[in-house]
């Protein structure tokens, strides 16, 4: 697991430029919020999930995470179709905060085009997009 000043980034994930991060499991592509998007939009009140079965395009807007402050759009990090949405984050949405890589991911997808998942950051590509975000978006 990779630290980003007070972020943390697992290595064995895929990130996307929207602050989704993807972790392949057989077929199936898990989907969750980063550690960063999180801490900086404060305690998750709603998610507004996608629904199972939809085809999504790679990037596009499929639900959102609203704080009281913030309102986060969840993109598809690649094309393909919704299988399943985490149900729990309805009654608890707070688990993005507190386990974003874990019980608090939002939705999984089969994958169109595996390509794709060669378009999304791992490693230190990651980790210095991820320096960029923080200089950019927090707080001083």
């Amino acid at each position: 697991m990779a630290k980003v000043g007070k972020y943390d980034l697992p290595d064995d994930l895929h990130h996307h430029k929207g602050h989704m991060w993807a972790r392949l499991e057989g077929d199936i592509l898990v989907v969750g919020l980063n550690d960063f998007a999180q801490q900086l939009a404060g305690e998750v009140s709603f998610v507004e999930l996608p629904m199972e079965g939809d085809e999504v395009k790679q990037d596009e807007v499929v639900g959102t995470i609203e704080t009281g402050k913030w309102v986060q759009k969840v993109c598809a990090p690649v094309a393909g179709a919704i299988t399943e949405v985490n149900t729990e984050l309805e009654d608890e949405a707070t688990l993005i905060n507190t386990d974003p890589y874990g019980d608090g991911w939002i939705f999984k997808m089969t994958i169109s085009d595996k390509s794709e998942i060669g378009q999304l950051m791992q490693g230190e590509a990651a980790v210095e997009w991820l320096k960029k975000e923080i200089a950019e978006h927090e707080p001083k």
